[in-house]
């Protein structure tokens, strides 16, 4: 388990390291944001799989937007110090607005052993909430 996590942590930090595209004012740009602790990546943009989890960009128009939010929840069993065990949540955002050279925010963060998450205009307003499509240790 800690060994898939280190190769996986490796991995981020290395698309990390290499720099976003340049935003194309013709299209909408979608940043993810959690803590620091945890994990977010765009995974799907209207059912096709994204080559880059660390953002969105879309057409004008509607769009329906799935990351993968990874956190930590306490380990089970009568002892409470046992390991943390990793969460994934995958979470499905439909807008309908996307508007071209606008920049949004989803945001996740952990609620007990599921998820919540909004998308954001650049006024902090809420457009949509997440729905939680499925959640547990894959």
């Amino acid at each position: 388990m800690r060994h898939s996590a280190l190769i996986l942590s490796l991995l981020i930090l290395g698309a990390c390291a290499s720099p976003l595209p340049a935003r194309d004012p013709g299209m909408a740009w979608v940043d993810l944001y959690t803590t620091a602790s945890d994990l977010l990546m765009a995974d799907k943009l209207d059912d096709k799989r994204l080559n880059d989890g660390r953002y969105f960009q879309v057409t004008p128009g509607a769009h329906e937007l799935i990351a993968r939010f990874q956190f930590e929840v306490p380990g089970g069993g009568m002892d409470m110090r046992s390991e943390p065990i990793q969460r994934t949540c995958e979470l499905r955002v439909r807008y309908d607005d996307f508007a071209a050279g606008q920049r949004y925010r989803l945001e996740a963060r952990p609620l007990a052993t599921t998820a919540q998450g909004w998308l954001y205009d650049d006024q902090r307003n809420v457009l949509a909430r997440a729905r939680v499509l499925r959640c547990g240790v894959f």
